[in-house]
């Protein structure tokens, strides 16, 4: 996930936490559903891994 594609600098600090909630949530939304797919349980996100750019992970 790419922060900018989010976040603008334009944002408030309000807008800017309720874009990381939506997203956050998105993500859950997408995990879970790749889970029942493949017939696993869905572990929650960890929110410190949309902290880290894809390169570093």
């Amino acid at each position: 996930m790419n922060a900018s594609q989010i976040i603008t600098q334009d944002m408030t600090l309000e807008e800017k936490l309720a874009a990381i909630d939506a997203a956050m949530s998105d993500m859950q939304v997408q995990a879970d559903a790749a889970a029942a797919a493949s017939g696993t349980a869905a572990a929650p996100i960890d929110p410190a891994s949309l902290t880290i750019c894809d390169g570093c992970e």
